[in-house]
């Protein structure tokens, strides 16, 4: 075999291992999209039970809205309810004064523990990439529609790819984009009373937590949606800074899913 260059041998280890990964995601048991926290936990979830998912970013970091903390102060809230997911990712949490029930942790160590842990459970996750339809066939959700992220944002003529999945769960947060894109484009009815996204209510953290994991669900054949993207489409209320909601919200969902794949 001829010896590259070192600069050459560097290129094509990166070309050749990536397109390996991206051959390998092409058709999948699950499809995420959105890497935030509820996300994240649904990939370790269910690639801890031997399935094949992937997820796919829009940004270059995953980690969603955990970064920043309450106001960029990076700092985050979770209750009690979810400390097992903490501890199971070895993500160091102490109480809060004051708030029985609630513990406090450093939120770049949350961000990039479930990162970490969600890819050693072999969950592939591809950044910068957007997601700019969904694979409707035989009236379910198929799969997804996919392109770069630049691409998107500077508006260059590119024709997209396609990835196939027995489920598609939307993390998308607040704007439920995959949803959005699923009743504007093949025009389904949702299970919600409305047939609909009913759309999210303001801040009210006592009912916003609860809410979003029971929000938590399957709205349309193979389509699932976690996280505050489950309270928008339900209606549900908006939470602060406290996290708890959503690692038990991707908890729930890969529950779900897995049900469902294992029918």
């Amino acid at each position: 075999m001829e010896t590259l260059p070192t600069e050459n041998a560097i290129s094509a280890a990166i070309v050749q291992n990536f397109s390996k990964k991206l051959l390998e995601s092409l058709v999948l048991d699950v499809a995420i999209v959105g890497g935030g926290p509820s996300a994240l936990v649904a990939a370790r979830k269910l690639a801890e039970a031997g399935l094949k998912v992937a997820i796919f970013e829009r940004k270059l970091a995953p980690g969603g809205g955990t970064w920043g903390g309450g106001m960029l102060f990076n700092e985050v809230v979770v209750q009690e309810s979810a400390f097992h997911l903490l501890d199971e990712a070895g993500i160091a949490h102490k109480p809060v004064e004051g708030a029985s029930g609630y513990h406090i942790l450093d939120s770049v160590e949350m961000a990039s523990g479930l990162i970490y842990n969600a890819i050693k459970a072999g969950a592939k996750i591809f950044n910068s990439v957007s997601v700019e339809d969904v694979i409707f066939k035989n009236d379910a959700i198929g799969g997804l529609v996919i392109n770069w992220t630049p691409v998107e944002r500077l508006g260059m003529h590119v024709d997209p790819l396609t990835v196939v999945a027995s489920c598609v769960i939307d993390g998308t947060g607040h704007p439920c984009e995959i949803v959005q894109l699923a009743v504007k484009k093949a025009q389904i009815k949702l299970e919600t009373p409305t047939g609909g996204i009913i759309g999210e209510r303001p801040m009210w953290v006592a009912e916003g937590e609860p809410s979003t994991i029971e929000n938590t669900r399957e709205y349309y054949p193979g389509l699932f949606a976690c996280g505050m993207c489950a309270n928008n489409i339900m209606g549900g209320y908006r939470m602060g800074p406290i996290f708890g909601g959503m690692l038990l919200s991707g908890e729930k969902v890969a529950k779900l899913v897995i049900q469902k794949l294992k029918k």
